[in-house]
């Protein structure tokens, strides 16, 4: 399934799968983010890759009180890879 964004609230909610080309699709598009957005809603989201998480990773460094929701298949062996926490932060 394509890769999707949407503002739904004070969140950004993603589905389908998040990989390579889905990153160079939906970068534009999340440029203009608001500041107030509030969570990255990963429920319907199907896979992420390498280049997902990094698209990821820089979100939640823009918005660092966003919180994070759901755990894709491959999220949590990436962050692991990365050492990030289930925030998407450098874990100490």
């Amino acid at each position: 399934m394509d890769a999707s964004v949407r503002q739904d609230g004070d969140a950004l909610v993603f589905g389908g799968t998040l990989d390579r080309a889905a990153v160079a699709r939906l970068w534009p598009q999340l440029q203009a983010v608001p500041a107030d957005t509030a969570r990255l809603d990963l429920t319907a989201v199907e896979a992420v890759d390498s280049a997902g998480l990094a698209l990821l990773v820089e979100l939640r460094a823009r918005l660092p009180r966003a919180a994070v929701v759901g755990s894709p298949p491959g999220l949590s062996e990436l962050r692991a890879a990365y050492r990030l926490d289930e925030a998407l932060a450098f874990a100490a």
